[in-house]
């Protein structure tokens, strides 16, 4: 990290404001040679730290734009390195003729993520709160936007500082006890430990218990639309989208192969799917249509089955009730404005689900339909002020290592093995934990995840 590097901290597009950013020991330098204040004698080198200076970017006696310049020095920055940002006017060409001027005058172009990075390896955050800051560029509703800010601001790295202060104590007590026998006695300490293993266990599990929880706040809920042809599932789904995403005809069997749109439903994120009418039929692309509804289906996190009210059920609707019995699931009970041949009652105990009456066609029950799928997802409502949801595979996995090493640590106590055993299960999930904050990964998995970023953040 001995270079400085550059690149643009927003789109480059048709825009009011761009933003160049640059960080590294010759930030201040590089921008000196290239920054003109309006009266030509102040010098960015010579500036106060956090302070913004009104001027000109030039290249040699070119004026390239006019812009803001902020100074930001070490380590009171984003990187903890010496940064400076200037504020060009927005557009491709403005944008790309500051980033190459400054490129031209000693900074190298950022590679993805490498500005984090940096953040990370000076220690201004650790490698949770790195990969929330591209959960929260990447979040696509309020709750997975909320989640991403609280992981931020630490409480994942809180969490998991608190279980391994806990294992360490007990790790470095088994290493002197071993180490001066004389002093330190280790007799009755089994039970002691066992209760300590227990409860940072216990932790563990509590962070692992918000994975499904954390796993649809970031993916969103994958949904699934089935029902008879006609039953109004497209109707439906364009209802929920608000724009005429899918073909509605009287014709039965429109709909036949897979149409996907994502919704967010009172801040939650639907992966809506839209299938092919299910029913008996002879016809081959509609067959497979069918096959494709069932598949999807038994793979969702969530079935609506749309029932059309004014239509009896019959054998295709029982081999539909069959399949969402299984599964979680709300009957839809369309075309409420219609006469009515089939009830609510009727299909509460025959499926064994909620039952939502609708009118696709009035644009009714929509609301009731919302807090009825907030209700089975997430008990009604979301809290963010003190909750952790784990949203990365990452994460999970670590959590995972950590809870089974602390389970052969219980194993070896029942068994009454000798201390040093404790003491090699209890440091793997020490280090296991360590991944999820960057206290215990290689380089190469660094690279990684920084990998993923946008160049510029």
């Amino acid at each position: 990290m001995a270079d400085t590097i550059a690149a643009a901290a927003t789109a480059m597009t048709a825009s009011g404001i761009g933003i160049i950013r640059m960080s590294g020991p010759d930030s201040r330098k590089i921008a000196g040679k290239i920054y003109r204040s309006k009266g030509g004698k102040k010098k960015i080198e010579e500036v106060s730290t956090h302070t913004i200076h009104y001027g000109f970017i030039c290249d040699g006696d070119e004026v390239i734009d006019e812009v803001l310049v902020m100074v930001m020095d070490g380590p009171r920055s984003y990187t903890g390195e010496d940064t400076v940002e200037i504020d060009c006017h927005g557009g491709v060409l403005a944008m790309k003729r500051v980033l190459e001027t400054v490129i031209k005058y000693g900074a190298r172009p950022a590679e993805p993520g490498e500005f984090t990075k940096r953040a990370f390896l000076n220690g201004r955050i650790d490698l949770s709160q790195a990969e929330a800051v591209i959960d929260i560029i990447n979040a696509k509703n309020e709750y997975a936007l909320k989640s991403s800010v609280s992981q931020l601001r630490g409480n994942i790295q809180r969490a998991v500082k608190n279980i391994r202060e806990g294992i360490i104590y007990q790790i470095a007590f088994i290493e002197s006890a071993l180490d001066d026998p004389e002093h330190i006695s280790i007799d009755g300490y089994g039970e002691t430990l066992k209760e300590e293993v227990k409860k940072q266990k216990k932790a563990v599990q509590k962070l692992l218990d918000t994975v499904r929880e954390g796993k649809l706040l970031k993916e969103g809920i994958k949904t699934v639309i089935v029902g008879k042809p006609n039953a109004g599932k497209s109707s439906l789904l364009n209802l929920l989208v608000g724009e005429e995403r899918a073909i509605v005809t009287e014709i039965a069997g429109t709909t036949r192969d897979i149409l996907e749109e994502t919704i967010v439903l009172s801040g939650i994120s639907l992966r809506m799917i839209d299938t092919a009418g299910i029913r008996n039929t002879e016809d081959v692309v509609e067959k497979i249509g069918v096959g494709k509804a069932i598949e999807h289906a038994k793979d969702a996190d969530l079935v609506l089955y749309v029932v059309d009210s004014s239509v009896p059920l019959d054998e295709n609707d029982e081999e539909i009730i069959q399949l969402v019995k299984e599964k979680k699931a709300v009957v839809i009970l369309n075309k409420t404005d219609l006469d009515q041949v089939v009830f609510e009652q009727e299909l509460r105990e025959k499926t064994g689900q909620p039952v939502v009456p609708i009118s696709a066609k009035e644009e009714q029950g929509i609301d009731d339909l919302e807090q009825q799928i907030k209700d089975m997802f997430f008990d009604g409502e979301l809290s963010f002020n003190d909750e952790i949801y784990i949203t990365n595979l990452r994460h999970k996995t670590a959590l995972e290592e950590a809870k089974k090493s602390l389970e052969l640590v219980e194993d070896s106590i029942e068994m009454q093995m000798p201390e040093d055993f404790y003491s090699i299960d209890l440091m793997n999930a020490y280090e296991a934990l360590g991944s999820i904050i960057g206290e215990a990964v290689g380089e190469d998995l660094v690279n990684e995840i920084f990998s993923k970023f946008c160049t510029g953040k």
